[in-house]
């Protein structure tokens, strides 16, 4: 999981929490994406969390991210999707997490401008939300002064608002009936529909006079006015189901994987292919399955490459591609022996009989890197008579897709559906890959701790292990139970089990 963390971003965003069975159990806001996310998977996070935090992190599975433009969007975001998954994890999205409005209710006689954190049904106008609180009290503040409206409170002004001169521009308040401060009103709901920039250029210019006639202090209270008025009537993107991540089809993305590829047919199963040789104690390699764009996990598998001597990602690519098909195709001749032979019929037209449908083939093939992976990958498929399956090489570093026979990559969009979806069955493949290479090492190491005990040869270390399992199952066995071992006698029974309580 650590892997894949550091491939977050440094930017703000939104992340999700899936379980098993890809449900969202979790939805939370970072300003940090990556610092935020690398915090769970600490050991130290673990160590202090509460039992709701431990439970769910136990619960986890995978999580993605969703970068925004600001940390205010990711507020709006997180509530959005709290609603839309409402995740188990989730406490209710409280108010204090939620932007301030303005509502102003054309109903009454003398319309006022409030704050408000909730938007009901009751004919009022509602402006906002607004990501900066205090920017909007000063808008307010500014709107009280330039047209002369009223805020807070209910109901006609009251004795000390009529008298006020805050009020005044540029007719009294007392001396207005109510009709004529409804135009002023809607001056105000211009402004704060966003009609403001000929407003922000006159400050500006007013603001360039007074520091030209060296009255600093003057220039700076406009410069923070205009400040203040730019982020409140900035627009803060809106997001509607239409633009939540929850909404993203992974069909959608088949096909339009299809359409890039130019595939005979949409893709509805891939597998993708990945090395991982972070030593060469253990090269391992693993094989994801996504069907119809999600994960198929029922029909992932993992391999410890056997015939490649030190770190050779082309070699060790070769030898995983050439294991997995042609164990699906021994599988499929010993479904039907009459396929034996395959008289003059293709390997893959052959699977593709309807006798074959629960060992078919994938509709694309996918190995992480690029032409050198990609050629491995190939030749050990024309070996096989599998030379006609759609098979591409996708690149980290560019995200470059390699097909064969083309001497130029392809380079998809950023944004295009087609790319997240390689990169999320690419980045599954990593991460599985690197799970088990971590449990391989974290094996070893257990394992030589018997290289350290006394009259405990190589030979010996295989009896134990071959007979108990693991060190841990070793440690936990009587002496007697270890003297019962094949070439273990009592007395160094006796060592094996005193070496390992004091190990």
């Amino acid at each position: 999981m650590m892997e894949k963390v550091r491939d977050v971003p440094h930017k703000p965003g939104v992340y999700l929490m899936r379980d098993r069975f890809n449900r969202v159990i979790y939805v939370g806001k970072a300003r940090d994406l990556r610092k935020r996310v690398g915090s769970y998977f600490l050991p130290s996070k673990m160590a202090v969390a509460d039992l709701k935090t431990q439970a769910m992190l136990d619960a986890v599975w995978d999580f993605e991210t969703h970068v925004v433009r600001s940390e205010a969007e990711s507020v709006l975001l997180e509530g959005k999707l709290i609603k839309e998954y409402r995740p188990r994890y989730n406490i209710s999205f409280r108010d204090d997490k939620r932007f301030l409005l303005v509502k102003i209710d054309m109903s009454e006689e003398w319309p006022r401008f409030r704050l408000a954190r909730f938007k009901k049904d009751d004919n009022a106008r509602y402006f906002g939300p607004y990501a900066h609180a205090g920017a909007l009290r000063q808008t307010l503040n500014f709107m009280r002064k330039k047209f002369g409206v009223l805020t807070f409170g209910r109901g006609a002004p009251n004795e000390r608002e009529l008298k006020s001169s805050t009020y005044q521009v540029p007719v009294r308040l007392s001396e207005l009936t109510a009709e004529q401060y409804r135009e002023r009103v809607q001056l105000a709901m211009e402004f704060l529909e966003g009609r403001s920039r000929e407003m922000i250029g006159a400050l500006e210019e007013e603001m360039r006079k007074v520091a030209e006639k060296q009255d600093f202090e003057k220039a700076a209270e406009l410069r923070n006015m205009i400040d203040d008025l730019r982020n409140t009537t900035r627009s803060t993107r809106r997001f509607t189901r239409g633009s939540l991540p929850s909404t993203i089809d992974p069909m959608a993305d088949v096909q339009a994987l299809s359409d890039a590829l130019q595939l005979p047919k949409p893709p509805q199963v891939m597998e993708c292919f990945d090395i991982s040789n972070i030593s060469t104690t253990h090269i391992v390699a693993s094989m994801v399955c996504f069907r119809d764009g999600v994960p198929d996990k029922n029909n992932y598998r993992r391999y410890r490459v056997r015939t490649v001597q030190g770190q050779d990602d082309f070699a060790s690519m070769a030898e995983v591609v050439r294991r997995r098909y042609s164990r699906v195709l021994l599988e499929a001749r010993e479904r039907d022996p009459e396929t034996a032979e395959f008289s003059q019929e293709n390997p893959r037209d052959a699977l593709e009989r309807e006798q074959f449908v629960a060992v078919r083939l994938p509709d694309l093939i996918i190995v992480d890197g690029g032409k050198g992976q990609l050629s491995a990958a190939c030749r050990e498929l024309q070996r096989l008579g599998l030379h006609e399956l759609p098979i591409i090489g996708l690149a980290k570093e560019h995200e470059e897709i390699y097909r064969p026979g083309r001497a130029l990559p392809l380079r998809l969009p950023e944004d295009s559906g087609a790319l997240r979806l390689l990169q999320r069955i690419r980045d599954e493949a990593h991460r599985f890959a690197n799970t088990y290479h971590q449990l391989l090492m974290k094996k070893r190491v257990g394992e030589s701790i018997l290289d350290d005990c006394p009259g405990v040869s190589q030979n010996r270390k295989n009896l134990l292990l071959r007979k108990f399992g693991s060190v841990k199952r070793l440690r936990q066995a009587s002496v007697e139970e270890i003297a019962s071992t094949e070439g273990i006698g009592p007395k160094l029974a006796e060592d094996v089990h005193r070496f390992l309580q004091r190990h």
